[in-house]
């Protein structure tokens, strides 16, 4: 018996009536596409297919992600529900200032918030990721240099275990990027700052806690170093996750901050969607802000487009809208106290997973952990030839998405792991014990980490191929 939905050379798997005759009239020839050498399949083989991707597919919703560095938390479903509203998520770009107070309002809260959140004195909703937060700031402390008379300052001071978007930024915005190295302990080495210092300086660029999950102790120093010699301090957000509700950067002497939305307040990541990055500055920097900026007036909120020393737009349409509706949710649904607990969560849960993990891998930095850590398998590699790619390709074969390997670059063979307030005991264990499994079979066979993965879809690529022939249609 042949199915309704069967599929066929003769038979389109589909119920919906074929098109009219006619139906093509009208449309230029060079337009038309007719008899295209498509598969004949039925709608429930096509269905099944793309469900099956989907199944292949890892994210947050299906399990731990502890990519150290991205803060990959998992976004609570309110948050989704709510930038989906008719009345935010149907808004358009060009509507009417009059006809989207409500949409405005909700912006000015969210600014107000993340002003008391990072002790900022204004802020731009307007940047679209953390790595444009990164140059529309770098362009304000330009911009503020110059409007001074200062051209002179030509450097950025940025240390060896920054996030590498952090020295592109620098050399984007016309700056001669000068590196710092880190100290015995994992921070600034203060002695070689201070020899970097100079009137050249514009600026330095940092995070605190640092890229190695230390939280940089001397900050109040440092700061004062630099702004002895009139520079300025950038504060790189990707970490506020562990330290929001307890101090702000503002206080610790940084002048200008971007902030992850899509990490830190939990919006979507990565492949996800789209992200936002907001600019915090102090009130020196104010007047540098992009246009427009959104104001309150006795009329309602408007934006100002009358700013004369602006850096200008770097975004159409002022920013990520549905992320803003997101991040303000999130903020909303925890209040102070819960983002001071979501911080204290996430450092305790880094700290747990970096003592059992402690006594399997190498522990290049033995200051306490905020929240993320790094790992090196250097010992590991020595004594079996099992790298920290191969620990993370085998933890794939056991349901695991890996941590990030290979950064921060000051340290070899590095894992840094970032597990995030929102992972439970049992998870954090379950995390704990693949790696464990998987670092005693890498002593125990060695040859059968280094094939892995087994388990997969696809086994492992030959990346360097993959990045200079990438061929999406080949098979594996």
């Amino acid at each position: 018996m042949t199915s309704l939905f069967a599929s066929g050379p003769t038979r389109p798997g589909s119920y919906v009536p074929h098109a009219p005759e006619d139906a093509l009239e009208g449309i230029p020839a060079a337009q038309r596409r007719e008899d295209l050498d498509l598969p004949h399949m039925a709608e429930i083989e096509v269905a099944r297919h793309f469900t099956a991707l989907a199944h292949a597919n890892y994210g947050i919703d299906t399990g731990i992600y502890p990519l150290g560095s991205c803060t990959m938390k998992y976004n609570p479903k309110v948050n989704e529900a709510l930038s989906r509203l008719p009345g935010l998520a149907r808004l358009h770009p060009y509507t009417p200032v009059e006809r989207v107070q409500g949409a405005l309002e909700l912006m000015d809260r969210l600014a107000r918030a993340l002003r008391e959140i990072t002790g900022m004195d204004a802020i731009s909703l307007q940047p679209a990721a953390g790595a444009q937060g990164e140059l529309t700031g770098i362009l304000m402390i330009r911009a503020y240099h110059e409007a001074r008379g200062d051209a002179g300052r030509d450097q950025v001071i940025v240390p060896d275990s920054a996030h590498g978007t952090n020295p592109a930024t620098a050399a984007m915005a016309g700056f001669q990027v000068v590196t710092v190295p880190s100290d015995a302990r994992g921070g600034v080495d203060i002695d070689a700052l201070e020899r970097a210092l100079s009137p050249r300086v514009a600026a330095l660029m940092l995070t605190n806690p640092n890229t190695l999950g230390i939280f940089e102790d001397r900050i109040a120093e440092i700061a004062q170093r630099v702004h002895g010699v009139g520079g300025l301090l950038y504060y790189d957000g990707a970490n506020l996750n562990a330290i929001m509700g307890i101090t702000r950067p503002g206080d610790m002497g940084f002048d200008a901050v971007h902030l992850n939305l899509h990490k830190t307040f939990s919006t979507p990541h990565g492949g996800g969607g789209p992200g936002a990055g907001p600019v915090g500055v102090k009130a020196p920097l104010e007047p540098f802000l992009p246009t427009p900026v959104l104001e309150a007036t006795a009329d309602g909120y408007r934006f100002s487009w009358e700013r004369p020393r602006s850096i200008g737009p770097v975004r159409s349409f002022f920013g990520n809208f549905g992320m803003l509706v997101r991040a303000y949710a999130y903020i909303r649904a925890l209040g102070p106290e819960g983002l001071r607990e979501a911080s204290e969560q996430a450092v305790l849960n880094a700290r747990y997973l970096k003592h059992r993990l402690a006594d399997v891998l190498d522990v290049p930095y033995e200051r306490d952990a905020m929240h993320e850590f790094v790992l090196s398998a250097r010992s590991l590699q020595r004594a079996t030839g099992v790298r920290a790619l191969d620990l993370a390709k085998r933890l794939l074969d056991h349901g695991v998405h890996p941590p990030t390997v290979y950064f921060p670059l000051v340290v070899e063979e590095a894992l840094m792991i970032e597990p995030t307030e929102t992972e439970s005991l049992q998870r954090l264990d379950g995390l704990a014990e693949a790696i464990r499994s998987v670092v005693a079979e890498a002593r125990r066979d060695p040859d059968a980490v280094r094939r892995a993965p087994e388990r997969t879809p696809v086994g492992r690529l030959d990346e360097v191929r993959a990045v200079r022939a990438p061929d999406l249609g080949a098979r594996p």
